[in-house]
């Protein structure tokens, strides 16, 4: 199995990003509070194409302090293998996070999709270090926070 890339994370100030990332961030708003239905109508509003929404939306969120006391909502895809969310379950609680709800889907095409809401007030890792160690778990496909 080919080795997994860990990302790499700035902390950058809004004002000298490009301005499609912060247009990228304003499309999100929009459609996480519901005030466009869809990346279109999202993506029409704020001056941008839908590729370079779809381009960008996965690498940019906005900062926060991830380490007092909020909860975060994770997203994974995992191999449907035995033992698999028992090793996600382990990276958490190897940083010392709290699990609040598990949500699983059935397993479809030998791959299950999870959700974790977690709180981090705890943690004694930082949240780029548990979605290192998720990112490194074997199994472990897909993993982005959702929420927080």
């Amino acid at each position: 199995m080919a080795e997994k890339t860990m990302p790499k994370y700035y902390l950058v100030q809004a004002e000298v990003l490009p301005e499609v990332f912060l247009k990228v961030m304003e499309a999100k708003e929009l459609l996480q509070i519901g005030e466009c239905a869809t990346v279109g109508d999202a993506t029409a509003r704020v001056g941008i194409s839908r590729s370079a929404f779809y381009k960008y939306k996965d690498a940019i969120s906005p900062f926060q302090d991830l380490r007092q006391g909020r909860i975060l909502t994770f997203q994974m895809l995992l191999r449907d293998q035995t033992g698999r969310l028992s090793a996600v379950l382990g990276v958490f609680a190897g940083c010392g996070a709290n699990i609040l709800t598990i949500n699983q889907s059935i397993p479809v095409n030998g791959c299950a999709s999870i959700t974790i809401s977690s709180e981090t007030a705890g943690m004694s890792e930082s949240v780029e270090t548990l979605m290192n160690r998720l990112l490194a778990t074997d199994g472990v496909l897909r993993a982005e926070v959702l929420a927080g």
